[in-house]
C-alpha cells in the first residue's frame, strides 16, 4: 500500500518560487503515475499536472503551463513539483496523488496525500 507525504509548502510572494516534494512509501513507486492537485478555499479540487512512472509522459493545467514543472526521482520515491512565476491566485492547499495511468481525472487517484499549504501573497 503505498502512502504519501507531501512538503515544502509556505508563503512565497508574488513572482516568488517554490519546489514541492511527495515522498511514497512501498517499493512499487516506478509504477505509478503520480499527480499535483490544488484546493482553494471555497473551490473544487484542480488538476494541476501529472507524470507517468517512467517521466516519459507529463501534462500541466492551463493555468500553471509554463511556469510548474513536475519531476519524479524513482530511486528515491520521491516526485516533484518546481512552482516559479507564482501569483495570488496559486494559493491552495497542494496534493500528491497516485494512479495506475497518467490523467487529470481527479477519480482516477485512489491514494492521496495529506495536503500542503502554499499561499502567494500579493
Amino acid at each position: 500500500q503505498v502512502q504519501l507525504v507531501e512538503s515544502g509548502g509556505g508563503l512565497v510572494q508574488a513572482g516568488g518560487s517554490l519546489r514541492l516534494s511527495c515522498v511514497a512509501s512501498g517499493r512499487t513507486f516506478s509504477s505509478y503515475a503520480m499527480g499535483w492537485f490544488r484546493q482553494a478555499p471555497g473551490k473544487e479540487r484542480e488538476f494541476v499536472t501529472t507524470i507517468s512512472g517512467s517521466g516519459s509522459y507529463i501534462r500541466y493545467g492551463d493555468s500553471v503551463k509554463g511556469r510548474f514543472t513536475i519531476s519524479r526521482d524513482n530511486a528515491k520515491n520521491t516526485v516533484f513539483l518546481q512552482m516559479n512565476s507564482l501569483k495570488p491566485e496559486d494559493t491552495a492547499v497542494y496534493y500528491c496523488a497516485a494512479s495506475t495511468t497518467p490523467t487529470s481525472t481527479i477519480s482516477r487517484y485512489d491514494k492521496w496525500g495529506q495536503g500542503t499549504q502554499v499561499t502567494v501573497s500579493s
